[in-house]
């Protein structure tokens, strides 16, 4: 083979890998928009913020992630039964993914004052 006939050849070849061999994978489609609940520092029943932002708005199939921010363990506790991230220390996070509509309340169960609403529409 000519030295030219090679350098096609490679050519070809580089294309086939980069390009895919003209096959395309299939694009997998996202779900809602998540949100994230985040436990700030200093958090505490007295005050307004003790998970922010509160309350927090998604769709069905959307999931929320609470990051404990603060310097001291919390949860994220339905108060229905429908999740509960145990104890969430300093840095910690928990995800719950949202499959039905409705209004869900939680508490931290260290400081049950600690309240907040995810709103599912």
């Amino acid at each position: 083979m000519t030295k030219p006939s090679m350098l096609g050849v490679a050519a070809l070849c580089l294309m086939s890998v980069t390009c895919g061999g003209g096959k395309s994978s299939p694009t997998m489609p996202s779900g809602p928009a998540g949100a994230t609940i985040h436990i700030p520092v200093g958090a505490s029943p007295l005050t307004t913020t003790a998970y922010v932002p509160n309350p927090v708005n998604v769709q069905v199939g959307a999931t929320v992630t609470w990051v404990n921010d603060d310097n001291v363990p919390h949860t994220s506790t339905s108060s229905s039964g429908g999740w509960d991230s145990g104890n969430l220390p300093p840095g910690g996070r928990f995800n719950f993914t949202f499959r039905s509509a409705g209004s869900f309340n939680y508490l931290c169960l260290v400081h049950p004052n600690m309240v907040g609403t995810v709103n599912v529409q």
